[in-house]
């Protein structure tokens, strides 16, 4: 007998009991809560021939980016490919399968059209939202789950997981009103669902609102942190809320503690402990050594060279633990990727190749180097992945490499441009007071686009 699953669509190879296991490992997805893997595991146990059970065994081996994944997907999207399939399922094989070859872009477009002919498939449309995640496409993080809501209602299971969805491409889309309506109305749904707190926190950075940023997160922390793999990445959120009000030891212990106590060599953990540090570097703190730490998690990943946006990550984590080295694997890594012909190839030479070695750069004292190599990519920087907060570290380290290789008129305007977006930030504001000594220093040096000539001598001397 075919079984039909939660959204009434057929279901090949399946029992009563496999669904079941397939149902909780997606419910465990959507929530980023438990372990979906040891679920889809049962599932399989229960009906070996469960060809979306394999799919979903193959997702979750690639939505971590992890190199070791690949492998493991690649067997699975085998297996389900020798099975019998709807035209649903076999559009899922063909998406997993373009993934495993580094065909970011090409599964996305097989999971759009799969989700206009089958909207109420909460699997393609999760899957599907992350594709856009990494690819950097915030139209379709919004668009994707914007045309799939009127065939789902409150009563169907998932619907809170497509608001935290809609939300959070709102959100990357600058709707911060609507994202945040999203948000709230996902988490009131289902308090587990992590992507949609993340989402919410997102419009509280996006706005600079860090107080509301931490009474949103902190108050809830039991429902986001408990069970979730997707904890380190809200806790980090928190953390940044705490850094922008210069709570510089609560950062400290959040980072000792939730963010990277256990020591995680999960890539995307390590993403937020790298991106945590470089952060508090750049403002002068002392992380004594826990650059080590990370830098040691990252070590064995150093010549994977499948993901740009990890790369640079794993070079900021290289340049603060002093590891040239690891440093010289990473830049070998994306010059063999740069052979490819696969999304990252073109990630890397769009993004990433320029992001990295502006890194290395700033941390071998060449700021200047590092302006010049992050200049051209920071307005295309979605490219190669991220959220706009994530990728915020890039016009942080082009602001303070600004400043410090004492380029004058650069350095003034990234400041007015930061504090235009942030007006009640101490660190935007210390970024134009830091400009303004510059230019004292250097009297000589007119402002372009403040009006402003450059300083006569008695200015100088008054300033």
């Amino acid at each position: 007998m075919q079984m039909i699953d939660h959204a009434g669509q057929a279901v090949s190879g399946a029992t009563g009991d496999s669904l079941a296991h397939f149902e909780q490992a997606a419910h465990q997805l959507r929530c980023f809560i438990g372990d979906p893997l040891a679920a889809v595991d049962r599932a399989l146990a229960a009906a070996p021939r469960m060809t979306m059970a394999h799919v979903l065994r193959a997702w979750l081996h690639l939505l971590g980016t992890e190199p070791t994944g690949l492998p493991v997907a690649r067997d699975c999207v085998a297996a389900a490919g020798a099975l019998p399939a709807t035209d649903r399922e076999r559009r899922h094989v063909e998406a997993v399968r373009c993934v495993t070859h580094g065909r970011w872009r090409e599964a996305g477009r097989i999971l759009e059209d799969l989700s206009a002919r089958y909207p109420r498939d909460a699997l393609a449309l999760g899957v599907g939202h992350q594709v856009d995640f990494f690819t950097g496409d915030a139209r379709m993080l919004r668009d994707r789950i914007a045309r799939a809501l009127p065939a789902w209602s409150p009563a169907m299971p998932g619907y809170h997981a497509l608001l935290g969805m809609h939300a959070f491409g709102l959100e990357e889309t600058g709707d911060f009103e609507q994202a945040e309506r999203q948000g709230r109305r996902c988490v009131e749904l289902e308090p587990r669902d992590g992507w949609g707190w993340h989402a919410v926190a997102h419009v509280m950075e996006m706005r600079n609102r860090p107080d509301d940023g931490i009474a949103w997160l902190a108050p809830g922390a039991q429902h986001w942190s408990t069970d979730s793999f997707f904890a380190v990445h809200n806790w980090w959120h928190l953390a940044l809320f705490h850094l922008e009000r210069d709570e510089i030891d609560e950062v400290l212990r959040l980072f000792d503690g939730p963010i990277f106590g256990a020591r995680s060599a999960v890539v995307l953990d390590l993403v937020d402990a790298t991106a945590m540090l470089w952060r508090l570097q750049l403002r002068g703190v002392d992380v004594g050594d826990r650059w080590q730490a990370v830098a040691a998690n990252w070590a064995p990943l150093a010549g994977a060279g499948t993901y740009a946006f990890n790369d640079m990550h794993a070079m900021m984590a290289f340049v603060g633990a002093g590891l040239p080295g690891a440093q010289g694997a990473v830049l070998d890594a994306q010059r063999r990727a740069l052979g490819g012909d696969d999304d990252n190839a073109d990630f890397t030479r769009e993004v990433g190749a320029a992001a990295t070695q502006a890194m290395q750069a700033f941390g071998r004292g060449d700021p200047a180097q590092a302006a010049r190599l992050l200049r051209p990519i920071r307005s295309t920087a979605n490219r190669f992945g991220g959220s706009h907060a994530q990728r915020d570290v890039i016009d942080l380290t082009l602001v303070e490499a600004a400043l410090r290789a004492h380029d004058v008129p650069l350095a003034a305007a990234l400041a007015a441009e930061r504090v235009a977006l942030r007006p009640r930030s101490p660190l935007a504001r210390r970024f134009v007071a830091r400009a303004r000594e510059l230019r004292v220093a250097s009297p000589d040096e007119a402002i372009p686009g403040t009006g402003e000539p450059a300083l006569t001598p008695d200015e100088v001397g008054s300033a």
